[in-house]
C-alpha cells in the first residue's frame, strides 16, 4: 500500500471517529430538543420515538406561562453575571501577582486554591446556609453569586495564571520604562494581550454559575430561586412534565450557546496563547 492510500484511509478513519464522537456527545441534547416539540402523550410513549409525530410549541408556551419561570430566568442571569464579575475581579490580580512576583507563598496559595476546588460542594454549602443568614443575604442573588464564586474562583486563578505566564515579563518592564505603574502595566499592556484568556475564564465562571444546582437549592427558597431548581420542580405527585421540562431546559441552553458563539474568536486566541510562547 503506497503512502497516499495510507494517508487517505487514516483521514477517513479520523473523520469517522470524529462523527461518532459528535453523535454520542450531541445526541442527549438533540433528543431533549426534539422531545420539547412533542405532544405530552408522545413524550412518554414506549418505546420512545426520536422524531415527534406532531410538532408543537405548546410545551414552550406552557413552560413560560408557569409561575416562577420568568423570575427564575432573571435570577439565573443576574447571579451568573455577578459571579463572573466577582471571579474575574478577584482572579486577575491574584494570578498576576503569583506569576510576576513568583514567591514561595504565591506557589503555596495557588496549590491551596486548587485543593479547595476538590472539596465537595455540599461541604461548603452546608455552612454557607448559616453564614448567609447571619449576613442577611440569604435567598438573594448577591448571596448566591458569592456562593457560586467559591466554585469558579480557584480554577479562574489557575486559568489566568497560565495565561499570564505566556506573556513575557519584558512587556511589563517596557511599560514601566514608559512611566506606567505596575497596575497601569497590567491594565494597559498585559490584559489586552490576554484578552482571549479573559474570555475563556469568563465563560468558565459563567458556566459554573449557570449550571450550578446544589447551592441554588440550599441557599434559595423563593426570591432568588434559579432555573435549574425550577426545572427540578416540574416533577409532582402526578408525574413528570417531560414536555415542559425539556422545553425550559432547551430555552435555558440558548444563552450559553449564543455567548460561546459570540466569544468564539477570543476563545480560540486564548486557547492558543500558550502555544505561541513555545
Amino acid at each position: 500500500m503506497n503512502p497516499l492510500e495510507v494517508r487517505g484511509k487514516s483521514r477517513v478513519m479520523l473523520w469517522l471517529l470524529l462523527a461518532v464522537t459528535l453523535a454520542l456527545y450531541g445526541f442527549p441534547f438533540i433528543y431533549l430538543l426534539l422531545t420539547s416539540f412533542k405532544l405530552p402523550i408522545d413524550a412518554i410513549a414506549v418505546p420512545p420515538a426520536v422524531l415527534p409525530d406532531t410538532w408543537t410549541f405548546d410545551n414552550y408556551i406552557a413552560a413560560m406561562s408557569r409561575e416562577g419561570v420568568v423570575p427564575a430566568l432573571i435570577n439565573s442571569v443576574t447571579t451568573a453575571v455577578l459571579s463572573t464579575v466577582m471571579s474575574l475581579v478577584l482572579a486577575v490580580p491574584a494570578a498576576y501577582a503569583i506569576t510576576r512576583f513568583r514567591t514561595p507563598s504565591g506557589r503555596v496559595f495557588i496549590f491551596a486554591a486548587l485543593i479547595t476546588r476538590m472539596v465537595p460542594t455540599i461541604a461548603i454549602g452546608a455552612p454557607l446556609i448559616g453564614v448567609m443568614r447571619d449576613l442577611g443575604i440569604s435567598d438573594t442573588t448577591v448571596g448566591l453569586a458569592i456562593a457560586h464564586t467559591t466554585i469558579s474562583l480557584p480554577l479562574s486563578i489557575w486559568l489566568m495564571a497560565s495565561f499570564f505566564e505566556a506573556v513575557p515579563d519584558e512587556l511589563d518592564e517596557a511599560a514601566k520604562v514608559d512611566g506606567c505603574s505596575r497596575l497601569q502595566a497590567l491594565r494597559r499592556v498585559v490584559l489586552p494581550v490576554v484578552s482571549g484568556g479573559l474570555a475563556v475564564t469568563a465563560i468558565f465562571a459563567f458556566l459554573a454559575s449557570w449550571n450550578e444546582f446544589l447551592f441554588s437549592l440550599l441557599l434559595t427558597s423563593v426570591r432568588a430561586q434559579t432555573t435549574p431548581v425550577v426545572i427540578a420542580n416540574f416533577q409532582s405527585q402526578f408525574g413528570l412534565d417531560w414536555g415542559g421540562m425539556t422545553a425550559l431546559a432547551a430555552l435555558y441552553s440558548v444563552p450559553v450557546i449564543l455567548l460561546t458563539l459570540f466569544l468564539q474568536r477570543h476563545i480560540v486566541a486564548g486557547l492558543t496563547l500558550g502555544a505561541v510562547k513555545g
